[in-house]
């Protein structure tokens, strides 16, 4: 909790002189920032190894460590020099008279490792009941604990100037107090990280307090030992952030002085002092002085039970405080059934869980909690995984809070984007350990990219097959009798099947996720796009049948993959898909097994294939993009260059894929790509400038001079190149030259780990008239859209151009009578009920009409 409350506040930051014992005029220079605990100084702390200077300023000797001088004002003089351990036992005089009754057990240096150069003096003032490090120092020495200040934060009488005063209040009479008597050096300002309570934001204080520990030390070891066997995720996490905290672990404060919670189980005998742990209700009836029936086991209720001492038989009552809450829910494996009274073999059966999951900030919380009483208990970790979550981040990566305004109320989201939209963003957007970043266009990105691809690819699948009527209950086709295409989808849904299971099986829901979103993405931008002509068709061959069933079957498969990650999507799909056809079906899609994975569909070699066509497609698009060609204009030759020569001969199997996809009439596979295209290469001089300074220029020369592809091969494939300069030889980092392809006229190059496509750009007159005869249906199928036709419905066509339209309508006619569903093509102006748009495609104007048949 106190973590969660700090802030960067300034200070009164003072420098006070305490007077050394028996040295007249001689005074430690000691600093603080909290001047409300120099009356319960008990002692100094220096480090034995550092250097300290007594020094002489206006007729005082001071003391501090020589690495802070610079903390001094005016000049000064160093009349002495000394290890920190040479101070060790030096007493001095308290600079409060409140507490002379220690003057014997207090009030001397000591040594600390804490004590730093950073800031300060290098002599550190020690207040045991207000400091974690002062308290430790306490204990070693043995000092007391001067504890003035109550539970409201006020000062006590034995400190009488400021009584009854808060004590941060109190520091500017503290500061003019130690002014008057002439022992303030100086005061500065100190900004620094300083707990508020999170609650109510005002400042808290350190303050020692008599509690109850479990002595967690004596486990450590075995603590350490048990976490080395679960399994965390991240994984650096065990030895990380979560070992760390055990190497450094610390007795367990068990007590809280609360009213609400669960009471602390220890009686204390009012005579001999006697204490007792009570272990059970039938414990307590039995030790109790009076009978007891029912008991509310909280405050105040259980207060009234008095005990009977079993040393002295006088009364035992309950301590007044209760139990860390921390302990209730480390307690929650076994608690949550009354065990050990009840349900022992229940327990046994489910004891350790399989996996636990919470924010980062457990570490120290219930992860924490968990694991220090179960292996007190049981020897054992009460689980064997841990899924670590990150924290939620705004926009700009800053943690959300309240305070800070900037929270997106999840309501908002689900609201307007809907659960699942919420639920995947933050499954792909980074591992569950790692902070997100959450905002609602991110959301809507996340959104439009898979459930948006998932939805138009069973919009389509619905479509045609209420068209075609087609039930898949009528149907049946053996995959080996299926198109190479739809054994390809196939083989990819079980491997895609195949890694979900294994990466949910370590946990790896962001792997998972990722992976079906990129499946769905290839169903519809590659296996979709690929087969929509054969749903077009109007015969229902096989072939169709078979676009019909592997696509069926593949979105169901995929579906029951996905409902884990998107509930609601998945079963409005479900209910249409297989409730509809198959009304014997479960009920709902929550309630079917999670896919097998079908080995026997499983292609290696095809899904190869398949990748390295869509990668010779993706960079042939690339090319395009660059050479500023369409790609409805078809290109006579395209030139291959694979990494492995020897995958000619497989993606030759899928060569007429490639040419529909880029639109080309022929491939050539090629050895050197660089012959359509030139090199230049230059040192980037942002980067090698700073380096060799006056070299630059010979440098410069040397790679403009050498052969560009020999220079650019050698650094891809060692990570530098070699050159020598003036005698001296350079290594150059790839990423210090800057390399860029100039492609000869005629062709357009683009290229990636190895792989080349090169276009040749030439367009004839027979090409030209075939774009435009591809951009003519693009803009009938338009036109159909915008008119409100239907996908089915046949049209009359209409077309009136120049002499370049009327060649291609010539050339090209009947296909486009096939692709955009015409029953004829007239060359006229369109008829008056007709829907009529005027186009301009490749600087040719055209008038097209379009009217329904019927």
């Amino acid at each position: 909790e106190v973590a969660q409350g700090y802030k960067e506040v300034e200070d009164p930051s003072v420098f006070a002189k305490f007077p050394v014992d028996g040295e007249e005029n001689t005074y430690f220079l000691v600093w603080t920032t909290t001047p409300w605990t120099l009356p319960s100084n008990v002692a100094l702390a220096v480090k034995d190894n550092y250097t300290y200077v007594k020094v002489e300023q206006d007729g005082e000797k001071l003391i501090l460590a020589e690495g802070r001088l610079e903390v001094l004002g005016g000049e000064y003089t160093v009349i002495d020099k000394f290890p920190g351990r040479k101070l060790v036992s030096t007493k001095y005089e308290p600079i409060f008279p409140f507490f002379e009754e220690e003057k014997d057990k207090a009030y001397y240096v000591v040594t600390a490792d804490f004590v730093t150069l950073e800031d300060g003096t290098g002599i550190v003032h020690i207040a045991p009941a207000f400091g974690e490090d002062d308290s430790w120092v306490g204990q070693k020495y043995g000092f007391p604990v001067l504890q003035p200040v109550d539970a409201q934060g006020k000062f006590t009488e034995e400190v009488s100037p400021w009584e009854g005063m808060f004590v941060k209040d109190a520091d500017k009479g503290i500061l003019e107090d130690l002014k008057n008597r002439d022992i303030l050096y100086k005061t500065e300002k100190y900004k620094h990280s300083y707990p508020f309570c999170w609650r109510c934001d005002t400042p808290l204080l350190y303050y020692g307090r008599s509690s109850w520990f479990i002595k967690t030390t004596a486990a450590r070891e075995k603590l350490l030992e048990i976490n080395k066997g679960i399994n965390w995720h991240p994984e650096h996490i065990r030895d990380g952030r979560f070992g760390n905290f055990l190497e450094n672990l610390i007795d367990w404060c068990l007590s809280r002085e609360r009213y609400w919670g669960t009471p602390l189980n220890i009686w204390v005998c009012d005579n001999c002092a006697h204490q007792h742990a009570v272990g059970s209700i039938q414990e307590l009836k039995v030790m109790s002085k009076e009978p007891i029936e029912d008991i509310e086991l909280h405050k105040p209720y259980v207060d009234d039970v008095i005990l009977g001492c079993p040393k002295c038989s006088s009364d035992m009552k309950r301590v007044p405080e209760v139990i860390d809450c921390w302990f209730d829910s480390g307690a929650m494996p076994f608690a949550q059934f009354h065990y050990p009274f009840e349900n022992q073999d229940y327990f046994h059966k489910h004891f350790p869980a399989d996996f636990i999951s919470e924010a980062i900030d457990q570490t120290r919380g219930w992860f924490y909690s968990l694991l220090v009483i179960s292996t007190l208990l049981f020897d054992e970790s009460p689980y064997k995984n841990v899924l670590v979550m990150g924290h939620i981040l705004d926009e700009q990566g800053i943690k959300m809070s309240k305070h800070k305004g900037n929270i997106l109320n999840p309501w908002k989201v689900l609201d307007e984007q809907g659960a699942d939209a919420m639920r995947w963003y933050l499954y792909v957007a980074s591992p569950p350990w790692s902070p997100s970043r959450f905002y609602q266009d991110a959301v809507s990105e996340s959104q439009r990219r898979f459930l948006g691809t998932l939805w138009n690819v069973y919009s389509f699948f619905v479509l045609y097959a209420n068209i075609d009527g087609f039930d898949p209950k009528q149907y049946s086709l053996d995959p080996k009798d299926r198109s190479e295409l739809d054994r390809w989808l196939l083989s990819k849904i079980n491997s895609v099947n195949k890694k979900v299971r294994r990466d949910m099986d370590d946990l790896d829901i962001t792997g998972a996720a990722r992976t079906m979103e990129a499946l769905i993405d290839d169903i519809s931008n590659w296996y979709v796009r690929r087969s929509r002509e054969r749903y077009w068709k109007a015969e229902m061959d096989n072939d169709k049948i078979a676009a019909y069933l592997t696509l069926y079957e593949v979105l169901v498969s995929f579906i029951k993959m996905a409902a884990p990650f998107v509930p609601f999507i998945t079963e409005e799909l479900y209910q249409n898909l297989v409730r509809v056809p198959f009304s014997d079906a479960p009920m709902s899609i929550h309630l079917c097994d999670f896919p097998e994975v079908k080995g026997d569909l499983i292609d290696e070699k095809l899904e190869h294939k398949m990748e390295l066509a869509r990668k010779i497609v993706e960079l042939g698009r690339a090319a395009r993009n660059k050479g500023r060609v369409k790609n409805r204009q078809p290109l006579q030759k395209m030139m291959v260059q694979l990494r492995n020569f020897d995958d000619k001969v497989l993606i030759s199997e899928l060569s007429d894929i490639i040419k529909e996809e880029l639109n080309i009439k022929q491939i050539e596979y090629i050895h050197v790509a660089e012959e359509y295209f030139t090199y230049t290469v230059k040192p980037r001089f942002d980067l090698l400038g700073p380096k060799y300074g006056k070299l630059m220029s010979a440098i410069a020369k040397e790679i403009s001079s050498a052969k560009a592809t020999e220079l650019i091969n050698t650094a891809r494939e060692k990570g530098q190149v070699a050159i020598n300069v003036k005698g001296e030889t350079i290594f150059i980092l790839e990423n210090e030259l800057d390399v860029r392809a100039q492609d000869k006229e005629g062709f357009c190059a683009e290229g990636e780990g190895g792989y080349y496509v090169v276009l040749d750009t030439t367009i004839t007159p027979e090409l030209m008239l075939e774009g435009i005869s591809r951009e003519l249906v693009s803009k009938i199928q338009n036109m159909r859209k915008e008119a409100g036709f239907e996908v089915e419905d046949k049209i009359y066509l209409y077309c009136s151009g120049d002499d370049t339209i009327d060649e291609v309508l010539k050339k090209h006619g009947e296909e486009i009578k096939k692709d955009t569903l015409a029953l004829s093509i007239e060359k006229t102006s369109p008829s008056e009920d007709s829907f009529i748009r005027e186009w301009n495609i490749n600087d040719h104007k055209v008038e097209i009409g379009v009217k329904k048949q019927g």
